[in-house]
């Protein structure tokens, strides 16, 4: 039976009504500030540096928020900077929707770090992801290495966003994660349900597997019953 109006509206209101699920990677030199601004965001909470220890691997929290009247039930994974962990965050970044980038202000290297970043990026992510790059611990400003105008005209020739912010003060930290995700939601391919089609099964993108932008290719499997390969 073809659907009706009112079951499309009902489908149309609880689409609407769902919350966006949308997976969030943090990426950047170790030291820079990555967990303290997930901290900071998720927690509303600062560890001083030295009771601060590093990430093995990849941390990761849930964090609902609201953008552009939209609810959104963020994924965001925290990956270890050192260069030892690389093989293992590097598979992290299947299903991105937003990537975030540290650096921090007060170390140029951790900034000329950068380009390597991008490139790690355009190896595993689609060019249609959206990417923010992040100068944190602005409240070292006697110590600056980075000016923000050097900060802004290379996220410009990235075509990123641009946020300066301190983990500890909180000056900029939640607009690193709202301006991020209204670029997201202003990309509708990248967590958008999809019209499903004959042989593929869909599902929201980001409900499958626990990793946004996952989809499965359906089979039928009727053709394995006797035994026989379904190619």
């Amino acid at each position: 039976m073809p659907p009706t109006d009112l079951m499309k509206k009902s489908s149309t209101a609880t689409t609407t009504n769902s919350p966006v699920n949308v997976k969030l990677l943090l990426i950047g030199n170790a030291s820079v500030g990555k967990s303290s601004l997930l901290l900071r965001f998720s927690d509303e909470q600062w560890l001083p540096e030295d009771e601060a220890s590093a990430t093995i691997g990849v941390d990761f929290r849930v964090h609902k928020m609201e953008v552009n009247g939209r609810k959104v039930k963020l994924s965001i994974w925290d990956t270890a900077g050192q260069e030892r962990f690389r093989t293992i965050t590097s598979s992290y970044y299947r299903g991105a929707q937003g990537i975030i980038l540290v650096y921090d202000v007060a170390n140029r290297e951790t900034f000329e770090a950068l380009p390597k970043w991008f490139s790690e990026i355009d190896t595993y992510v689609s060019i249609t992801v959206p990417k923010i790059i992040v100068g944190n611990k602005v409240d070292k400003e006697n110590s600056r290495q980075v000016s923000t105008d050097e900060g802004s005209t290379f996220a410009s020739r990235q075509n990123a966003l641009f946020v300066e912010a301190s983990a500890k003060t909180a000056i900029g930290v939640r607009e690193v994660f709202e301006e991020l995700v209204a670029r997201i939601l202003e990309t509708p391919e990248l967590w958008a349900p999809v019209a499903p089609e004959a042989g593929v099964s869909f599902g929201k993108r980001g409900e499958e597997d626990g990793m946004p932008g996952t989809i499965n290719i359906g089979r039928d499997t009727t053709a394995q019953d006797d035994g026989s390969c379904g190619c």
